[in-house]
């Protein structure tokens, strides 16, 4: 199993990964799809179906799929120009489609929230179609938005695809399993980070490979630096007001003083993880980390140990994203990261895991601790539901990302207190996680049905 690090952390949009950023991904393989049929399309239309109708509005995975369709894509996003060709697309009711012409598409009637039953192959479906001139059906495909902007066709679903392409290439040390992790580690003497370096290079360069993890560790910073500065109200109709920027001016005013309490620290990783995610929230340009619902726990835990960890070195967030990835892909290939799939302890729970593995790596702990540390981070976020108030990435995902940071911080900071020997393995608690998000209800896994979105006023 190859799961690349560029896999896990990719730039893109909020608010979620899932419900934002696939959607517009799918829209744009339709169109793939489309330009090399021999049809001649007069006209599109898309029906969402289970999680992304549910709490689609709240997502924006109506915008997503109308953009998308548009020629937008989440990597190169462009805020202003979004704007401006949504506004187009209202106005004349059709889209430009880059390389076959203006196809009719009015949103109003085009656009269908299905609060039906689920499509059989994932929480996350959606139908796009093309028709003639009459209305009528000419070519048709099935996507499902499989967590983290993975997306598959139907096809691949059922073919056991996992999102990630193909099977990639050969590389040196193709773990399946932590246990496997820990076994190649032992063998070659490296480390996890090592691992995973080895076998990212049998795809990419070295220089490729450090400017692409430089550049993911420049998005996250430059969202998080957003997230400090931002002021206002968020989007979406909850009135949540954005506390970040307050609650770092009133920590820098602390600083220096002796009354500080050392419990103080918690409120800096908790404030570092509520700023991205108020800039997701924002609908800003984020890092899945693995996924959009919990990307600032990994940041977040980076960003502490630079800021307030002597002897950190940016020159190691390599090596931090590297462990992390190895434990995300671990998550992703034997249970789930999607919280459509297996509710928040796939998304923070994931998280947690991953920065509490990049951390006591750059710490200094052994690739036996480093598995601890990711099992500990993992096993009590076992449960967590996703229960979004109102369909939208606030409430409680905002606070939900600091409290995950936290939780990371502890789990590395206990592995490295031990031997690496520890009863419960990593490879248990991602089985665990699995069968428990099979097991959950569905009105607990993202369609805000239950939970929290059924017991807070929307006002």
């Amino acid at each position: 199993m190859f799961l690349s690090v560029f896999d896990l952390f990719k730039i893109g949009i909020g608010p979620s990964s899932s419900h934002t950023m696939g959607p517009m991904v799918a829209a744009g393989r339709f169109l793939d799809r489309l330009r090399v049929t021999p049809f001649h399309p007069k006209a599109l239309r898309a029906r969402l179906h289970g999680s992304l109708a549910l709490t689609g509005v709240g997502h924006a995975s109506d915008r997503a799929v109308i953009l998308g369709l548009a020629g937008f894509l989440p990597e190169t996003f462009d805020a202003a120009a979004a704007e401006a060709a949504l506004s187009e697309i209202r106005r004349l009711a059709q889209i430009e489609v880059e390389g076959i012409g203006p196809l009719r598409f009015d949103p109003e009637r085009d656009l269908v929230m299905d609060f039906g039953p689920a499509l059989p192959g994932h929480a996350n479906g959606m139908v796009l179609q093309a028709l003639d001139a009459q209305g009528d059906l000419l070519f048709e495909e099935t996507y499902y938005s499989v967590g983290g902007g993975f997306v598959l066709t139907a096809a691949e679903l059922a073919a056991g695809q996992s999102g990630q392409g193909p099977k990639g290439p050969k590389v040196p040390y193709p773990f399946e399993k932590a246990a496997q992790m820990l076994e190649m580690a032992k063998a070659s003497g490296l480390s996890i980070a090592q691992l995973k370096r080895a076998n990212e290079l049998a795809l990419r360069s070295a220089a490729e490979l450090d400017a692409g993890l430089l550049r993911i560790w420049q998005v996250m910073r430059d969202c998080m630096d957003r997230g400090l500065e931002g002021e206002g109200i968020l989007p979406g109709g909850l009135k949540v007001r954005r506390r970040a920027k307050g609650i770092h001016q009133a920590l820098l005013a602390e600083r220096g003083l002796n009354v500080t309490a050392p419990h103080i620290i918690n409120d800096w990783i908790s404030l570092y993880g509520m700023a991205v995610n108020e800039e997701n929230a924002a609908g800003g340009q984020v890092v899945t980390a693995p996924t959009n619902g919990a990307a600032g726990v990994v940041p977040a835990v980076i960003r502490y140990w630079l800021d307030h960890v002597p002897g950190a070195s940016e020159a190691r967030v390599g090596e931090f994203l590297l462990t992390a990835a190895a434990i995300g892909g671990l998550c992703k290939h034997n249970a789930s990261i999607s919280g459509a799939e297996c509710g928040c302890q796939a998304e923070v729970g994931s998280a947690a895991a991953m920065a509490a593995a990049g951390l006591c790596a750059v710490l200094g702990g052994t690739p036996e601790q480093v598995e601890n540390a990711a099992e500990i981070a993992l096993e009590h976020h076992l449960g967590m539901t996703c229960d979004p108030v109102a369909g939208l990435v606030q409430v409680p995902c905002i606070e939900r990302n600091g409290l995950g940071a936290i939780k990371a911080v502890s789990a590395a900071s206990l592995a490295l207190r031990g031997d690496g020997q520890h009863l419960v393995s990593l490879d248990a608690c991602i089985e665990t996680m699995r069968q428990t998000g099979r097991d959950m209800d569905s009105r607990y896994k993202e369609t805000s049905l239950g939970g929290l979105a059924v017991n807070i006023p929307e006002c």
